[in-house]
């Protein structure tokens, strides 16, 4: 990737996969900033990082760093996006792209006007099999859209013990599951459909609205069973379940399942699409494999081979059938599809991947939702949040 050289913000659980994704494209990662310059400077060591910067100021003023990548604590998602875009940095940000939807239509309008490339980590459009799905979906092979299910569902908050900083509302913000995980499913339907949601109707569960609070950090996915005096009482503000009903734009409907609760369900994400010719369904958990369901014929499972992919599938392939991509695969096709507008230095007028644009309108979403939950009714999604 030439002379691109990259700082990355945040090395808990996600920020080594982007180093990882980029690495693999041959990216430079030269630096990175932490919460402390003691943390930096340990993280570097690990990673094999250049620059350990004192703050996440000093990386913006470095000349050298043309791109930022944010994968630090929700609430620092606004301000350390707005200052890298004022510094002149093209930016890719964890979801979600602010704390509420004011922020996020400012960093939408920031962007443009600095032509800079924006985007959010969607990575889930990069497996092979979802190109694949959206080109099927895009030449008319599953019809008329009828309805859209699914879930994403998770065992990692499923005991009172287990903690992690978003369940913290100053700090993850008012939405929880859905804004974590949901809205990777939602992202990911709307870029293989291409169709916006219309209105929702959200129904939420707090199963343990009192967790033990360790009373020490502990990193997201390494939090173990401490001792009784190590923990505190923490009320819970945020939702651990929701169920959603979806209105679509062309008359489909939709329901989707969101648990940070589900015992042994590490990082499930399915969805299926039933079509008016043909039905599609996906499972992350074995994500080489499509089955397309037919009314007249046998159904197919077609495994991940760019052999026998649409031109869109194969482009998202980096290994031979049989050899199985996952979720750190996902990264590096993404990251293809973002540094090539790096390159351009601007964003391509029709983006592949999620931009601030759409961060925006699953803010919206997340509104809706939120609205709906507290009402026990129908919302109608605000128009930004549809195409």
């Amino acid at each position: 990737m030439g002379d691109i050289q990259v700082g990355i913000a945040g090395t808990g659980f996600i920020g080594p996969a982007h180093l990882e994704g980029l690495r693999r494209n041959h990216i430079k990662v030269v630096g990175l900033a932490e919460m402390t310059a003691d943390l930096a400077q340990k993280k570097a060591a690990e990673l094999g990082i250049e620059k350990a910067y004192s703050s996440f100021e000093a990386m913006l003023a470095d000349p050298d760093i043309h791109v930022v990548h944010l994968a630090t604590p929700n609430h620092l998602h606004y301000p350390h996006a707005k200052a890298a875009l004022l510094a002149g940095k093209h930016v890719v940000c964890e979801k979600p792209l602010a704390m509420n939807t004011r922020e996020s239509s400012e960093l939408v309008k920031l962007a443009a006007e600095k032509h800079l490339v924006n985007a959010i980590n969607f990575n889930l459009r990069f497996y092979p099999i979802s190109q694949q799905v959206h080109s099927m979906v895009q030449s008319g092979e599953l019809g008329q859209i009828f309805i859209m299910q699914g879930s994403y569902l998770q065992d990692w908050l499923f005991l009172p013990t287990d903690w992690n900083w978003r369940l913290e509302p100053d700090l993850g913000g008012s939405l929880r599951a859905v804004a974590d995980i949901g809205s990777h499913w939602m992202d990911l339907i709307t870029f293989i459909t291409g169709l916006r949601i219309d209105s929702v109707m959200a129904d939420f569960k707090t199963f343990h609205p009192i967790r033990k609070k360790p009373s020490k950090p502990v990193e997201t996915y390494t939090g173990k069973m401490l001792q009784p005096e190590d923990y505190v009482d923490q009320p819970i503000k945020t939702e651990d379940y929701a169920s959603i009903l979806l209105r679509y734009e062309n008359g489909a409907h939709g329901v989707l399942t969101v648990s940070q609760v589900s015992a042994g369900r590490k990082n499930s994400i399915q969805y299926e699409i039933d079509g008016s010719t043909s039905a599609v369904a996906w499972d992350s958990e074995t994500p080489d494999h499509l089955w397309i369901g037919h009314r007249g014929r046998p159904n197919e499972i077609l495994q991940r081979d760019p052999g026998l992919m649409t031109p869109m599938g194969r482009s998202a392939a980096r290994l031979p059938g049989g050899h199985v991509e996952g979720f750190a695969d996902t990264f590096a096709a993404h990251f293809i599809a973002i540094y090539d507008d790096v390159l351009a230095g601007r964003p391509a007028a029709k983006p592949a991947y999620a931009t601030f644009a759409d961060g925006h309108r699953e803010m919206l979403f997340g509104d809706a939702v939120i609205e709906s939950a507290r009402t026990s009714g129908w919302v109608k999604v605000p128009d930004g949040a549809r195409r």
